[in-house]
């Protein structure tokens, strides 16, 4: 196995979840370091966008993760010349409807909150991670979360999932720790993007009293950097996890 990094000009990206926020983030840094990326994610609209400002290297693909047959297919869908994927970045997710007691959800919706955050990721990487294996080379990056150490109050479903993101991560990378395959998991704390809208049904403005609220947030340009850093390692280092928190963060 020659020694350096999966991250150089004219690798193959899959970053699943590019149409906002740190999955947008992470393909414009990895477009900006010459891979060519994947913009994988359910608003095409928002996609064929950032493929169009990323130029000729990015494409655009519709890939819902909740849906078996969308992941499944999601490499003989692509062309000829991107099915050799050396990285692959798992950022969708969602909250949405969380930061609620637990009875006050419906099922449905704490069942949906898991189906995409852990149920995607697995099935993401069971359809591209052979292809990698056949290679011989090949880097997974899961987004998780620091709520993934600890629970808070509200978010049982969503605290639930990203545990869960940590085991299967922690899990993989076992499974695959005697060939070339390197995984890693990326653990922000709380980053202003999208989401907190997203979780309250679209109220920007809650949402963005959410993170106005924080002492300090972080941006996703910041996890973006985390994931290059996972990614520029030589060939015989893993960064397994990294936890990457805001400098001031509330007491409680």
């Amino acid at each position: 196995m020659a020694n350096s990094p999966v991250l150089k000009p004219g690798v193959v990206a899959l970053v699943v979840g590019a149409g906002s926020g740190i999955g947008e983030a992470v393909a414009v840094s990895l477009a900006g370091r010459g891979c060519r990326v994947i913009c994988a994610g359910r608003r095409v609209e928002r996609l064929s966008a950032l493929a169009g400002r990323l130029g000729a290297g990015a494409y655009p693909l519709r890939l819902d993760v909740t849906d078996p047959e969308s992941t499944a297919s999601v490499v003989e869908r692509l062309p000829e010349d991107l099915r050799q994927i050396d990285i692959l970045v798992n950022s969708a997710g969602h909250d949405i409807g969380g930061r609620r007691r637990f009875d006050l959800g419906q099922a449905q919706q704490w069942a949906d909150i898991v189906d995409t955050n852990v149920n995607g990721v697995i099935r993401v990487c069971h359809a591209v991670i052979p292809r990698m294996l056949a290679r011989g080379v090949g880097h997974v990056v899961n987004i998780g979360s620091n709520a993934g150490l600890q629970g808070y109050t509200g978010g049982t479903a969503y605290v639930a999932s990203k545990f869960a993101v940590r085991g299967f991560t922690d899990a993989l990378r076992l499974d695959y720790g005697d060939t070339d395959l390197r995984v890693t998991e990326i653990q922000p704390g709380m980053t202003r993007t999208e989401f907190a809208r997203m979780r309250f049904h679209g109220d920007k403005d809650r949402g963005d009293r959410y993170y106005d609220a924080a002492a300090q947030c972080l941006a996703a340009d910041d996890v973006a950097r985390a994931v290059v850093y996972a990614l520029e390692q030589p060939a015989h280092v893993t960064i397994a996890r990294l936890l990457v928190l805001p400098t001031r963060e509330p007491s409680s």
